[in-house]
């Protein structure tokens, strides 16, 4: 069965004492009230309805999968998972980040981001159902007109109903301007929508009242690729005069996939034929406007890693405190056993500190980026608010692909540590593997995220939004320079910043001649990039550890400890990565295609 409990003093060490969240929030209008009991308070619950309510159903949904019913397109969820659900919503979870107007409780972008981790760690393929809804809310909240507003955000905050996104189809994944999907218009202002799309996660449930679909296709006439793409919301049922769930609309589930995880969320292929279907936003417009969904997702894809990792790790160290094989290399360390617990093992150490740095790492990053969201979205200074927004569309693909990829490895080790027993059901740590493989292929694959963050948010701004990073990284560094106790963390720190810079400017000028030199260097780019973001929030979460070591918490002295194992154990893989993304692109395709 496994174990999960929220990690709330690392969360509460990262928000207080590493960001001083509370402090940023004061300056913010929209959340000024919002004070540290008031954050604490609602991690404390969160945690509780993670551990109590979620964890116990994740084997069960991997275990039970999901069943459609093929004559009347119903899907039916795992046992637990829609009272689950209705807890959730009588809790008002679903309300707390979103807007007051329609319900909301306005609450930070950042504090829901912890309650993301949590709600992952517990049990991602259940959160997948409410988590979506929150990007369709942003959605129309940023692109719906007014009638749409009123009409459907109400029931998305509160979540009694629920949202998707549905973007990709048979013949086209991130290829998007492939895509057929028709949308005829209407003498009543709305849309006949007939297509097919396929890996449409919590696309059918039965867990809500209804399902908001938001759906591209094409108008007629619409230019060819992606300037043709238009964005329609189709509701499973279509509301009455009143606004409730009417008439069944013609969008249905005709199969589910099956999948190499996450079984507990449907994952469905949908069909419309002559679906009734609204405008969102303008006409051949649409892909603008999913990409506020879009990004969503990629952050929240992130968080699902990031839930992975500390869940694995958890279930990880307590398998090796009781784990008794072998003897300890330096001497016996249990002599009241016959053998000594795992955890005295060098390799097994590296395992769970690799597992432990990833999570906390990640759980420092991902927080600064909330906080950057909440500041984008809040801050009265029109200058902050661009600066965080710069800063925020430089860390997203770094969010989405260099968690997802340590999630992957941080599962796999987890699994390692619990050798044979890893690889069997009943301990539950093959799921998080499983699990945690789909993360880097969905919401854009880990690969298109290198290529966005290396052509699109570094190259063609030549290099502006990553200057802005670097001051940061490059400010610590000036600050703590002469601190000859910090010198461990800030001499690699220094070198990375400045390796990166190198190469940056090497593959921008090679980028010049052949554009394929982005895309060979891409993917080593952006994790070397990623260890240079981690080793930034590491340094500074080791001066913190290093000012608290007397205060008889142990808390700071493993908080040094993982930063220490980081910079001398994860962060020398760049020097690999920075000779495979030097090597160019002529290794990957001087070989005819035909050859292979």
């Amino acid at each position: 069965m496994g174990q999960y409990f929220a990690p709330l003093r690392d969360m509460h060490f990262v928000l207080h004492e590493l960001l001083d969240v509370s402090s940023h929030l004061k300056s913010l209008p929209a959340h000024a009230e919002i004070d540290v009991d008031t954050i604490n308070a609602i991690l404390e619950e969160g945690g509780k309805f993670a551990s109590k309510v979620l964890y116990p159903l994740n084997q069960v949904g991997d275990r039970e999968g999901c069943t459609l019913d093929r004559n009347t397109h119903e899907v039916t969820v795992p046992t637990g998972f829609k009272e689950a659900y209705q807890q959730y919503v009588d809790g008002g979870w679903p309300a707390l980040p979103c807007d007051p107007e329609y319900g909301g409780q306005g609450l930070p972008i950042v504090l829901q981001n912890s309650l993301a981790e949590m709600f992952n760690s517990a049990n991602q393929a259940w959160y997948m159902y409410p988590g979506l809804s929150h990007g369709a809310y942003e959605c129309l909240h940023e692109h719906g007109t007014p009638e749409q507003k009123a009409l459907y955000l109400p029931k998305l905050v509160s979540g009694e109903w629920t949202g998707t996104m549905c973007l990709t189809e048979p013949h086209c994944g991130t290829d998007l301007g492939l895509l057929r999907s028709k949308a005829q218009p209407n003498a009543d202002g709305s849309y006949s929508i007939t297509g097919n799309k396929i890996f449409i996660s919590a696309g059918e449930h039965g867990m809500s009242g209804n399902i908001l679909h938001l759906v591209l296709a094409r108008l007629p006439d619409a230019p060819v690729g992606t300037k043709g793409i238009s964005l329609f919301l189709v509701p499973k049922f279509l509301p009455d005069m009143e606004g409730a769930p009417g008439q069944r609309n013609t969008i249905h589930c005709d199969a589910l996939e099956e999948k190499m995880g996450i079984h507990g969320n449907s994952t469905c292929q949908i069909s419309m034929d002559d679906a009734t279907g609204w405008l969102i936003g303008e006409p051949n417009k649409g892909l603008n406007a999913m990409f506020v969904m879009m990004n969503a997702a990629r952050l929240g894809v992130g968080m699902q890693s990031l839930g992975l990792t500390e869940a694995a790790y958890q279930n990880a160290l307590a398998y090796a405190r009781d784990r008794l094989q072998m003897r300890s290399l330096s001497g016996v360390k249990a002599p009241d056993q016959p053998a000594d617990p795992i955890i005295v093992h060098p390799d097994v150490r590296r395992m769970l500190f690799t597992a432990k740095a990833y999570a906390e790492g990640g759980r420092a990053f991902s927080s600064f980026v909330a906080l950057l969201i909440d500041q984008e979205l809040n801050h009265p200074d029109e200058s902050v608010r661009k600066e965080s927004a710069d800063l925020v569309a430089l860390l997203t693909p770094i969010i989405k692909a260099f968690m997802t990829d340590n999630g992957w490895i941080a599962t796999s080790e987890a699994m390692q540590v619990h050798g044979g027993h890893g690889y069997i059901t009943g301990t539950g740590i093959e799921q998080y593997v499983r699990d945690a493989r789909i993360n880097m292929i969905y919401e854009g694959t880990n690969t298109i995220q290198s290529l966005d963050l290396l052509g699109r948010k570094i190259l063609m701004d030549n290099g502006t939004k990553l200057k802005k990073f670097g001051a940061l990284v490059q400010a610590f560094v000036e600050e703590n320079g002469t601190d000859e106790a910090m010198s461990e963390f800030i001499t690699p720190l220094a070198d990375i910043g400045e390796k990166v810079s190198k190469l940056t400017m090497e593959i921008g000028m090679k980028a010049m001649r052949n554009q394929d030199e982005v895309g060979a260097a891409a993917v080593p780019y952006l994790r070397v990039v990623g260890h240079l973001v981690y080793s930034y929030f590491f340094a500074r979460m080791a001066k913190i550890a290093l000012a608290k070591l007397d205060s008889g918490d142990t808390f700071y002295k493993a908080k040094l400890a993982t930063a220490r194992f980081y910079f001398v154990r994860l962060l020398p893989e760049t020097a690999m990565l920075i000779r495979q993304a030097r090597s160019g692109a002529n290794n990957l395709l001087d070989l005819e295609a035909e050859l292979f």
